[in-house]
């Protein structure tokens, strides 16, 4: 959500900065709307203090026995009257128009975001690693069904396309992965572990920016409520509506959940494989600071996502995203980009964003420094630490043997004990 009054008071950076995100004229609508609004509410405020005036005098009148000032008064009270409902109808008319239109304005970029269109005019920051040469490498869909552990016919039998059924010590494997990266974000980072709700209403979807604009991106269920796309979602409004103490701040969150996506927006796009899927696992990272503390955080949360990549050894590169392919409620993002050999380039795995007050703002989460009376709304941060889906494609497929087979990392090997690779059953 945004602040009316910036907007009023610097049109033009607003304007850039929606045209950067794709949203040009916006400003003179909402300017445009803002203003029957507030013309509306000084209509109501003069009428009813010339309602009350008039009222008062109704009395003094009807005491001095002047019927005919007191009838005249009370056909002016009348007047007055329909003046205020029609007034209050065009408030409330224009107040939710406006609320409505801002609701679905994306945050404004971060000065240093570099402007573009999309992922082509991204910006590579720094790389990590150099991919191994491997021969004619193998897909992960390939490797994992000729493993016997990888079954995508068996998942479209019983729920359709962009899901996949795991098995043995693949699956182990999966599990083993969303567990050393909670113990990592906990143990070595400092992050909080959480176990959430992963249904929620709409006023968290509302809060995080999902909602209203990306409805069909999500899952509903018969009952309201709304299956989490990503643990940002319950995360995050942990602290909506509350005022948090400036010294408890930062908060720093982690929660391993699944994550459900509709992939409305995505047809056509990586229907092979497990790099898109409707339902998948990840380990969300979730920041709760103060405004002069959202940047720093920012760039030590991208660490803590980079770290989990450096120990398992795979390729990446940091990437700051141009303002058109940032995300709704983002103002800074870098994603982190794995080294996929069957592809021959780098895929995403991880987007950490700064979102500074915009979701803040939504929820209304604010916080206060000790000895002060006023508030100020908290920076909300998020990031993949990791996507667990897309680290074990990276994972199968930097590791794969010529036999076909899959070393698993040396970090990973406490949470597989006796398993240094996993092979066909039987």
């Amino acid at each position: 959500m945004h602040d009316i009054r910036a907007i009023r008071e610097t049109p033009e950076l607003y304007e850039k900065a929606w045209a950067a995100k794709g949203s040009s004229g916006a400003v003179a609508q909402i300017l445009e709307i803002d203003a029957k609004l507030r013309a509306a509410q000084h209509a109501l405020q003069t009428a009813q203090a010339e309602r009350n005036d008039a009222s008062k005098k109704i009395g003094a009148a009807k005491a001095a026995k002047d019927e005919a000032l007191a009838q005249g008064l009370m056909t002016q009270v009348e007047t007055l009257k329909a003046t205020l409902e029609a007034q209050g109808a065009v408030e409330r008319e224009s107040g939710e128009a406006l609320r409505d239109l801002l609701a679905r304005l994306p945050n404004i970029p971060a000065s240093e975001v570099p402007p573009g269109a999309d992922e082509n005019d991204n910006v590579e920051v720094r790389r990590w690693g150099e991919p191994n040469a491997i021969a004619n490498p193998k897909d992960h869909s390939t490797l994992g069904e000729a493993l016997g552990l990888l079954d995508f016919e068996a998942a479209a039998r019983m729920s359709g396309a962009r899901f996949t059924v795991l098995k043995g010590q693949l699956a182990r494997l999966e599990r083993a992965l969303g567990q050393f990266m909670l113990d990592f974000q906990t143990q070595e980072h400092g992050y909080t572990e959480v176990s959430p709700p992963i249904l929620v209403r709409d006023e968290a979807l509302f809060g995080t920016g999902q909602l209203p604009k990306f409805a069909e991106d999500l899952f509903h269920t018969t009952d309201g409520r709304w299956m989490i796309p990503t643990a940002e979602v319950s995360l995050t409004n942990l602290v909506r509506e509350q005022i948090t103490p400036e010294e408890e701040l930062p908060l720093r969150l982690t929660a391993l959940t699944p994550c459900f996506r509709s992939e409305a927006g995505a047809s056509g796009r990586d229907t092979r494989g497990m790099i898109r899927q409707h339902q998948f696992y990840k380990v969300e990272l979730v920041s709760i600071t103060t405004p002069d503390q959202s940047e720093a955080e920012h760039e030590r949360m991208v660490g803590c996502a980079e770290a989990i990549l450096k120990a398992l050894a795979l390729p990446f590169r940091t990437m700051l995203l141009c303002a058109g392919d940032m995300g709704f409620s983002a103002r800074k993002t870098y994603d982190l980009e794995v080294w996929l050999p069957s592809e021959g380039r780098y895929r995403e795995i991880s987007s950490c964003s700064n979102c500074g007050d915009f979701q803040a703002r939504r929820m209304d989460a604010r916080t206060k420094a000790a000895g002060e009376k006023g508030t100020r709304f908290v920076h909300t941060l998020n990031g993949s630490g990791l996507a667990v889906g897309r680290t074990l494609v990276a994972l199968m497929e930097n590791y794969q043997n010529e036999d076909g087979s899959i070393s698993v990392p040396q970090v990973l090997q406490p949470y597989l004990p006796g398993v240094t690779r996993i092979e066909r059953a039987g």
